[in-house]
């Protein structure tokens, strides 16, 4: 069967299509919009009616539920979830124990509160992040921690919890472990020699965009910080923190251990827990019905059933996403979106390149709901073709399809996931508020930043590099210019 019968075809083409994603948008606009209303249920019953009605329009509908459960069950989208699942145990954990209230103590005797408390939890969950290579296990670890803390320390909770997704994604962006820095690395070959862009290389050329852009996040979290805090918050809350609960920040040490020395999130979040429930039941922390018990209604309690339980509306909004993306792919609806960049004119200058991966890479981010690592693996050959074709180094090719896609492309309102599980974790503290994850966007400092950093860097010249005859760097494009055959063939690759 050839390519064009295997496409999953709608009654009204494009539009019949998109009734899913649109479905979707317009029942996130009403919850939040409309009735003010921030429920995980509320958008997975809202996704899951767009798929409903959008297989109507389906030319074959079991083709339409194929396609589903395609996107449901790709590696990308198991993987996910099941980190999701098992790192909200640790959460739990951190959580059960009062970590925070540690961070209280310390952070109070130290004098650190409001503005500076901000600043210092976004370098904090930086270097997190860049021991981790996971912005998503580096959420689930900073936000309970750092989060009711800093509220209690008179930290704006809005720009706090932009501070800890910022420093989240700073590490995906630059750490040389994360799944993002790999992907855009291993998809940009070289084409006067063998092999691909090397992850060493990519991360010394991307560092200068990285730094900049969380040298200046820095300053703003500091500045709107402290604009926007009261140190008054703690006393009114009257609440105290102990020292005690800083040794449970051992087993989380020892999960960032594991997570960098194997690269493992499992691995790590399995040791780290293990580790972190032996810790607590020895030093009084925690007792084994805090672990696992049943509550006098019969309904079972302890942390673990808590963690899986707080987690369970973000699972399913997760497969409701990841559904409606395997029905865009089916339907042509990403090739559609590379052809159109691929074809641009801006693809026929080196800047005019570099706009066009960029733009494509922010496109394809917002179609796998800012998961960086799917959308990076789709559409990296198509910026390596764009790329190759004005003769840019794979290092540049690399940068910029990343720092668009951590960019402005991982926090993208209504569809980003990163914004979603932020969300998700504000919630279940004392005294701290509940964010709803739109509002969350615009005190992301870093993403936003980095954006315009590279952007200007695209603009300026700033740190392009072309490939050289045997794969180096250079200033300059090798003098012999392509021919339209040649143009043609190297965007084929």
């Amino acid at each position: 069967m050839n390519e064009t019968s295997e496409r999953l075809e709608f009654r009204g083409g494009v539009l019949g299509a998109l009734i899913a994603p649109a479905t979707f948008l317009i029942g996130v606009i009403a919850y939040f919009v409309i009735f003010r209303v921030f429920d995980m249920n509320a958008l997975t019953a809202s996704g899951l009616a767009g798929l409903l009605i959008a297989a109507l329009f389906a030319r074959r509908y079991s083709k339409f539920w194929d396609s589903v459960i395609m996107g449901v069950s790709s590696r990308t989208s198991i993987t996910l979830l099941l980190i999701l699942l098992i790192v909200s145990l640790v959460s739990a954990l951190i959580k059960q124990t009062g970590v925070s209230g540690g961070f209280v103590w310390l952070a109070s005797s130290l004098g650190v509160t409001g503005g500076w408390f901000i600043a210092v939890t976004f370098v904090a969950v930086c270097a997190i992040a860049m021991s981790t290579g996971t912005s998503i296990g580096t959420l689930f670890t900073a936000f309970p921690i750092f989060y009711p803390a800093g509220v209690i320390l008179g930290a704006d909770p809005l720009i706090l919890a932009g501070a800890i997704l910022s420093g989240a994604l700073f590490g995906d962006n630059l750490a040389p472990i994360s799944d993002s820095t790999i992907v855009s690395s291993s998809t940009q070959k070289y084409r006067n020699r063998e092999g691909s862009a090397e992850i060493g290389g990519v991360v010394k050329a991307r560092a200068k965009y990285a730094l900049v852009a969380a040298g200046i996040s820095t300053i703003l979290f500091l500045v709107v910080g402290s604009m926007r805090s009261q140190n008054e918050t703690a006393a009114e809350m009257d609440v105290t923190g102990t020292p005690l609960s800083l040794i449970m920040v051992i087993p989380i040490a020892i999960l960032l251990f594991v997570a960098f020395w194997k690269r493992d999130i499992f691995l790590a979040a399995t040791i780290g827990l293990v580790s972190g429930i032996a810790l607590g039941l020895l030093t009084g922390l925690l007792t084994l019905s805090d672990v696992m018990s049943a509550n006098e209604d019969g309904t079972p309690g302890g942390f673990l059933v808590a963690g899986i339980a707080n987690i369970l509306p973000l699972i399913g909004l997760g497969i409701v996403i990841f559904g409606i993306i395997g029905v865009l792919q089916q339907a042509g609806i990403f090739d559609l979106i590379v052809d159109a960049v691929g074809k641009s004119a801006f693809a026929k200058t080196p800047m005019g390149a570099e706009l066009a991966i960029g733009i494509g890479a922010l496109a394809t981010a917002t179609i796998f709901a800012g998961v960086n690592g799917p959308s990076m693996i789709m559409f990296g050959p198509v910026a390596d073709r764009i790329g190759a074709a004005a003769g840019l180094h794979p290092y540049r090719r690399a940068n910029v399809m990343d720092c668009f896609t951590l960019g402005l492309g991982s926090v993208v309102p209504i569809v980003s996931s990163f914004l979603l599980i932020a969300s998700l974790l504000t919630q279940g503290h004392d005294g701290a508020p509940v964010l709803a994850a739109p509002s969350i966007f615009l005190a992301t400092f870093y993403p936003l930043v980095l954006t315009v950093v590279i952007l200007l860097a695209i603009l300026t010249g700033w740190g392009r590099r072309f490939e050289g005859k045997n794969g180096e760097e250079r200033k300059t494009p090798l003098p012999a210019s392509l021919s339209d055959d040649e143009l043609e063939t190297a965007m084929r690759g």
